[in-house]
This record gives C-alpha cells, sequence and structure tokens, in this order.
C-alpha cells in the first residue's frame, strides 16, 4: 500500500522543524521526511540540534559536526550540531577579546556566567542561525529539515536587547541571563533575519511531535503556546505511535493502552484542536535504517510482529530489582532527599508520588513537592494520607517574589536607564531559575529530619537550576574562604549521598536512554552520582500477547541492558500496567506488580 497523504508533508516549505520531548518520535520522523523529500527529487539537509542526537545512528554512519552525504540517499545531506563545542566556540568569541583588556575579576565574572546550560542552548541556537541566513548554504538545498526547533526560551533570550556589555561592566546587572546575551549585539542583524524567517510560513514549517498520551499532549500544547506568543503561530501537529484498534482484539493490555489513547484524542487540549493534524501508527520495530524509516509514513501492516511467539513473555529483564527494594534502600536512612529527573514525559510525577506514599506507608515523615509546571501531584495522588504532605514550587510567584526583592535592593540606587535595562533582564527566562533554586534551597534543608521527594522539572530547566546551585556553592566557597566557619550549601547537600539520592527516571527506548546518560554525565560532571535508575513503562516486565507490543518487548532489552551494565549502580524497572496509578493504591502496585495480571499504562509525568 502507498503512503496516505500526510499534511506536514503537502507543499512543504523550504524550512520544516520537528520538535517534542525525548521519545516521542521527532528525530524518525525528521529522517523520515528528509528521505521522503530526497526520494522526490529534492535536494535536502538534515540538521540535528538535540543534545542526544541519534541521527548518525539511524543511518548507520558517523555523522558530525560537518556537513556528510548520505550515501545510501542521493541528494540528502546531514549535519549535526554538537552543543557543548557550539558553547566552548560560543565562550571563546566573546571572553576573548575582552581578555587582558578588562579586569580580571570581570573577566572571571563572564566566564562563570557563560559556564551553564543556558550559554549551551544559545551557542547551539547560534550554529543554527547561521544555516538560516547563509545565502550561499541555502542556495545548494530545497529543504533544510532540522530535527529539534529552537524553544520559545531560547527566542525569548535573544529577543532581549544586546547592548549588555556595559551595564554588566558597570556592574549594574543581576545574575541570569547577563553572560550569553553579552556577545549577541554584533549578531543581532542575523538573529533578526532568522527569526523572521521562523515565523513565516512561506519559508518555515514548525511541526510539534507528540504521543498518543495525555501528558505528552499537554506537553505539546504548552510548547505551542510558547511559540505562538513570540510570533510562531502556524504550526502543524503529528500524534506519533498510534495502537492500531486491532492490536487490542485479544489482549488486555493493549485493549487498555487503545483505550487511553482514543481517550486522550477525545480530551485533545484545545489550543491544538485547530492544527493540521496527522496520525503515525505504533510500528514493532526500531526506527533505524532505510528500509525502516521509509516504511514510518506507510499505513499498511509490515510490522515484523506477524512471526513473533506470543505464547510466553518477553525475555525479563536480568539484574534489574522492582521499585520497592529501592524503596527499601532509600528508607533505611530515616531521612534525606530524593531527587527524580529527566525528560518530560518519562513518568517522574508517577514515580515521585509511589516513592513518597511507599515511604509514608512505612509511617516515615515525607514531604513531596514538585519543581515542576507541568506536574500534577495533586490529581496523581487523589487523596491524603497521613505522615504525608504535597506541596509545589510555584514558578510564577517565586519569580515574582525573586523580582521584587532584586528592584529593592539592586534597583534601589539605580538611574532610570539603569533600572529600566535592570527590569528588562529580570524578564529572561533564566530568572525563573534563579528564583525557583532558591525556593528549591528552602525545600531541601528540612530533608535533616524527614524525606523530601522531589519530582523536577525536565532535564534542560533542571540542569539551570544546578548551574544556579553550583554558582552559589562557588561564591559562598569564595567568601568563607580562610573564615574558619563551618558552612554547608545545596550543592554540598547534592553532592553527599547521605543526604541526597538522585533517581534519574527514563523509558525502555533508544532516546530517552541517550538522554538519560547524558544526564547522568551533566550530573557526575558537577559531582553528584546519581543513586539508581527507574526503567518506566516497560513491555519487557508486563505481560502482553499482542504480536506488536510483544516484538515491542523484545526491542526493549538491549536499552534495558545498556543501563544495566553500561550507566546503573542499581536499577528498577517498572511494567506498563493496566490501571493508570492514580491513588495511593494504585500507586503501590507500582512496587511489586503482579506480572500474570492484566496490564495496562502508567501516567507520564
Amino acid at each position: 500500500m502507498g503512503s496516505p497523504p500526510l499534511e506536514f508533508l503537502t507543499n512543504p516549505p523550504r524550512f520544516l522543524f520537528f520538535t517534542g520531548k525525548g521519545g516521542v518520535g521527532k528525530t524518525s520522523i525528521a529522517c523520515a521526511t528528509a528521505i521522503h523529500l530526497s526520494e522526490a527529487g529534492h535536494r535536502v539537509l538534515l540538521v540535528s540540534t538535540d543534545p542526544a542526537s541519534n541521527v548518525g545512528q539511524v543511518f548507520g554512519m558517523e555523522i558530525g559536526n560537518t556537513i556528510t552525504p548520505v550515501e545510501s540517499v542521493p541528494g540528502l545531506s546531514a549535519l549535526e550540531i554538537d552543543p557543548q563545542a557550539a558553547a566552548e566556540g560560543y565562550r571563546d568569541r566573546i571572553v576573548g577579546p575582552v581578555r587582558g583588556v578588562l579586569p580580571d575579576a570581570v573577566v572571571a565574572g563572564i566566564e562563570e556566567q557563560l559556564s551553564g546550560a543556558c550559554t549551551t542552548e544559545i551557542a547551539a541556537f547560534d550554529e543554527f542561525t547561521a544555516l538560516l541566513t547563509d545565502f550561499e548554504l541555502l542556495d545548494g538545498y530545497d529543504h533544510i529539515v532540522f530535527d529539534t526547533a529552537p524553544t520559545g526560551h531560547t527566542i525569548r533570550l535573544l529577543q532581549l536587547p544586546g547592548a549588555w556589555s556595559g551595564f554588566l561592566e558597570a556592574g549594574k546587572g543581576d545574575a541570569s541571563c547577563l553572560g550569553p546575551l553579552a556577545g549577541l549585539d554584533k549578531q543581532r542583524e542575523r538573529y533578526g533575519a532568522a527569526l523572521a524567517a521562523l515565523s513565516d510560513p512561506e519559508r518555515t514549517r514548525l511541526v510539534l511531535v507528540a504521543r498518543p498520551q495525555q501528558g505528552s499532549l499537554r506537553e505539546v500544547a504548552r510548547t505551542h503556546a510558547e511559540l505562538a506568543a513570540i510570533g510562531l503561530q502556524r504550526q502543524h501537529l503529528v500524534i506519533n505511535g498510534v495502537l492500531p484498534a486491532a492490536e487490542a482484539e485479544t489482549d488486555p493490555l493493549a485493549a487498555a493502552l487503545h483505550e487511553r489513547e482514543v481517550q486522550a484524542a477525545a480530551d485533545l487540549p484545545s489550543s491544538l484542536k485547530d492544527l493540521p493534524q496527522d496520525q503515525l501508527p505504533l510500528k514493532a520495530f526500531n526506527l533505524v535504517g532505510l528500509e525502516a524509516l521509509e516504511g514510518l509514513f506507510r499505513d499498511d501492516r509490515t510490522s515484523g510482529a506477524e512471526a513473533v511467539d506470543v505464547s510466553g513473555p518477553a525475555p525479563a529483564p536480568q539484574g534489574s530489582r522492582p521499585l520497592s527494594e529501592l524503596v527499601d534502600g532509600i528508607a533505611a536512612d530515616g531521612h534525606g532527599l530524593v531527587l527524580l529527573m529527566g525528560k518530560g514525559g518519562v513518568g517522574k510525577t508517577t514515580m515521585a508520588a509511589a516513592i513518597a506514599v511507599a515511604l509514608a506507608e512505612k509511617g516515615l515523615p515525607v514531604h513531596l513537592t514538585t519543581s515542576d509546571p507541568a506536574a500534577h501531584l495533586s490529581d496523581t495522588l487523589s487523596e491524603e494520607l497521613e505522615g504525608l504532605t504535597v506541596s509545589r514550587i510555584d514558578p510564577r510567584v517565586e519569580t515574582e517574589r525573586y523580582r521584587q526583592h532584586v528592584l529593592e535592593t539592586r534597583g534601589r540606587k539605580l538611574d532610570a536607564e539603569g533600572r529600566a535595562l535592570l527590569e528588562e533582564d529580570l524578564r529572561s527566562p533564566c530568572t525563573e531559575e534563579i528564583a525557583v533554586f532558591q525556593a528549591f534551597s528552602r525545600v531541601i534543608r528540612e530533608a535533616g529530619r524527614k524525606f523530601v521527594v522531589m519530582d523536577t522539572a525536565p532535564t534542560g530547566h533542571t540542569l539551570l537550576l544546578l548551574d544556579a546551585t553550583g554558582a552559589y556553592h562557588r561564591e559562598m566557597s569564595r567568601q568563607m574562604s580562610g573564615s574558619g566557619i563551618g558552612y554547608t550549601t545545596p550543592m554540598m547537600q547534592l553532592q553527599d549521598p547521605a543526604q541526597t539520592k538522585v533517581l534519574i527516571v527514563t523509558l525502555p527506548e533508544t532516546t530517552p536512554v541517550l538522554e538519560a546518560a547524558r544526564l547522568q554525565s551533566d550530573l557526575q560532571r558537577a559531582g553528584i552520582e546519581p543513586w539508581a535508575w527507574v526503567v518506566n513503562q516497560s513491555l519487557a516486565a508486563a505481560s502482553t500477547r499482542s504480536p506488536l507490543l510483544h516484538r515491542r518487548a523484545i526491542e526493549e532489552g538491549p536499552q534495558i541492558e545498556r543501563v544495566l551494565t553500561q550507566f546503573a549502580q542499581r536499577c528498577g524497572v517498572v511494567p506498563l500496567l493496566a490501571e493508570e496509578p492514580v491513588g495511593s493504591d494504585r500507586l503501590m502496585r507500582l512496587m511489586d506488580p503482579p506480572l500474570s495480571a492484566p496490564q495496562a499504562v502508567p501516567a507520564s509525568g
């Protein structure tokens, strides 16, 4: 059978951007789109700006940070922008000209501000804005397909004034994004041209990619609103990985999953309902290699699942532990901070709630909190439980509190021009990260006398939070050096395994595992060693007679094996369960789930 007409492939413009959370399939869809356009006779450049890019793995070749022809697809070339290398080059361009000119203390301050995740994000954006405005390069391609679009967070930074250098040197600025912004002035014209291209529907199409799950669709609705608010309103929606209804006919797990997907589609956020929409069916195989990618847009059932023996379960993950064993290890300390980290949509909220409930069931005092603006802890818990308190760090409230404090202190003696620049700086998204850090610091002090279980925001925001934590620690260490006075910073508490246990939550799929491994490396560079991993929503740990789901369970094996042998000191694997884990009773079933029971899907968090 041929390919059905897809809205996002109809009359494609010069630039196509695919954006979405880790694991939703945006890389596969971007690669398949690039192949589709190339096979139609177009000259195509595929660009990945995703730190966890696996474009090279998808095509079975090395790509890297130079434009490389994809030999198996005539007319197609690919490029992987390395965010870390881009950030290093970006820092050199900004700091190099002032080193030896400005006082060492000022240079050191600029380098400190350029050390964080915010700079990495800006630097990657700096790299691909060049692609949007390099007319010589553009003449060589009919289409440029981007795997990962700019976030609203990044574009907001680029819309701020560029005249920050003098402001910074005069000491009028506050700690936020002034470091990255200090180098933008010379490039404002190029950024303006790039943003104009992004917001022009004749030149650019933004494609939002989501899974057919309520959590994933809520996430993509927020992305839609964020981009629309800064002028990027013409967007398409692709719902990827829809379970074919036929799979639900004989299998309780598949039936429950199908019912959930139908309900998620019925409850589609209103902001997404008017967008052009496509649905792509769930495939049983990993989308690696040309043949698999060419089959992504076909509506046939060529999944390879029909030949799979479903008379018994998929091979069980060896060496993993049930979630209850991890909770026992946490409980043994009597108190402490438990941080759940990972990408959006992997189930951090559910896992945090389950661990908090299990600790409370042991009679231990627990404070469950979140720094994720998208989290719905009250929905997940649904009722009160003795010994368990629940709170939420509201980024808007904390940001306004922080803004007022800065204006009343740093801004009190500024003239009108300086105060206006300070107010503009405080509208930067990174201001929110600092404000949340301060609230975060208040909460973790409680962990000396009880358990504090924290559901963090998605990885990028969490790393910005850690940047702020590290900067505070370095400043405190500098001030207290030689004083003989003992002190403890939040970073020291995060680095102490006796006080803090970090659990990385992921899904048993290629991209989420790759992203989680990158997060672990970032944490280790900050002196924080993750205590355990949790692999959530595993079909390999579940029981299914659906041929398609059974084949996917087998495909999970190598990813879980990678986690167990390469990354995790200890690992809990949580199966895909049949009832949505809402309420303490169902959350407790995630501890030691009966694998022979009919099963369904944990909510994403």
